[in-house]
């Protein structure tokens, strides 16, 4: 049935509701989620692989530091107990060699009484035991110390890897950047105050955890996200960043699908235009805010107003095309490692 065959009076009605679900779905004129796809697909996908592989390293070397630290206070504990100990043994073996060890029929043959001997033979057995003991500490200890100057160079040879990995990552993203045109920032740009975020949690070692996508999202797409990004999302807000987000969606490439993206509008209503001057401030602050906390939330990489911040390689021009959504202009993009 076509709207011209229904009675005059079921008009009104049903036109004012299909004008209430358009503005509740898409309030203000705004769109629900970007179009931020653009040209740059491939681009994005290859920026998220050598970033990713950046911050793996990273977190690779930092765990070996961490061990390799505690390896050192190891080793200087065993020595602090080997210096001692070598000259307890190094007198032993002087008396024993200077007198001779005291033997059973030695403790005997001296003896003048059967209480005499048994005084002799009980001072024999807690001389051997202590000798013995202490050689036993000995030995086992310089093979502690040995084992941990061994484990120490081990962990040099890993984070130099480590290092050189991480410079690979870096060469790759400086020539998948270039090769889009996305030349290096101008020093101080988005040079701005930032709060502190509380960091994310992460292992004993520093390192962060493997996680999936098991929490609901907050910002109503239905969909789920990370704790990570959900602690990102949460830390924005705690300083002030609350205007219209969403995170998760459908999509066939990217961070959003996988519940570890956000776009952060910088309108109220939703994901307009090109912003205005105080939107634009507002960007320049979330943005400024996400990437000086990066290490400490578990940033992978930002996109704001056709600029966009990776680990190790900062800011670099980002070419975007298809209007403001695509080019990052009306909200900023983080994605989560």
């Amino acid at each position: 049935m076509t709207l011209a065959a229904l009675p005059r009076r079921w008009l009104a009605p049903l036109l004012a509701l299909v004008v209430a679900v358009t503005l509740f779905v898409t309030p203000s004129g705004a769109y629900a989620e970007p179009d931020e796809g653009g040209n740059a697909t491939q681009l994005i996908q290859n920026i998220e692989a050598a970033s990713r592989g950046y911050l793996e390293a990273q977190d690779g070397l930092e765990a070996s530091q961490y061990k390799q630290a505690a390896l050192q206070k190891e080793l200087v504990q065993v020595n602090a107990e080997l210096t001692p100990l070598r000259k307890e043994v190094a007198a032993i073996a002087v008396e024993a060699y200077t007198n001779g060890r005291l033997t059973t029929i030695g403790a005997m043959l001296s003896a003048s009484s059967s209480d005499s001997f048994l005084e002799r033979a009980t001072m024999l057995e807690e001389m051997n035991y202590r000798e013995d003991d202490s050689l036993r500490k000995l030995t086992r200890l310089e093979s502690k110390a040995k084992a941990d100057k061994e484990a120490i160079d081990a962990e040099a040879a890993i984070q130099k890897a480590q290092k050189a990995e991480m410079k690979k990552r870096l060469d790759a993203l400086e020539l998948t950047l270039s090769k889009s045109g996305g030349r290096k920032a101008a020093t101080g740009w988005l040079k701005i105050p930032a709060p502190k975020a509380i960091p994310t949690k992460r292992n004993a070692d520093g390192s962060l955890p493997s996680e999936s996508a098991n929490v609901k999202d907050p910002t109503g797409t239905g969909g789920k996200i990370t704790p990570r990004t959900k602690h990102a999302l949460d830390e924005a807000k705690r300083v002030g960043f609350t205007r219209f987000t969403k995170c998760w969606r459908t999509q066939s490439w990217g961070e959003h699908p996988k519940g570890r993206a956000c776009d952060y509008s910088v309108s109220v209503g939703g994901f307009e235009g090109v912003p205005n001057s105080s939107e634009r401030i507002y960007g320049d602050k979330l943005a400024a805010f996400f990437i000086q906390n990066a290490r400490a939330l578990g940033v992978l990489y930002v996109i704001w107003y056709r600029m966009i911040w990776t680990p190790g390689a900062g800011w670099h021009n980002y070419s975007g095309c298809c209007g403001a959504a695509a080019e990052h202009q009306n909200h900023v993009h983080l994605s989560m490692y």
